[in-house]
């Protein structure tokens, strides 16, 4: 019986943990204004808990061959 609960326990332990990561977009910034052909995107995960605000990261960018800001879109 103690084993049973105990086991439902971190199910629900582990469904918590889930919902606080989502799944986020991040577009490159500089290759809008530049007017160059393509977009480069790249998907990810953050944890909405700890960082509310949007992602922005360094990220290659294949087609002006150099990194760049991406920035978190919706």
């Amino acid at each position: 019986m103690f084993v049973l609960l105990q086991t439902q326990k971190q199910k629900k332990m582990a469904k918590k943990n889930k919902d606080a990561r989502v799944q986020v977009i991040l577009e490159c910034t500089e290759q809008k204004t530049s007017g160059v052909s393509g977009m480069s995107r790249y998907v990810t995960t953050k944890n909405k808990k700890n960082t509310p605000e949007r992602l922005e990261l360094k990220k290659y960018n294949p087609f002006l061959k150099k990194v760049t800001v991406h920035k978190e879109i919706k």
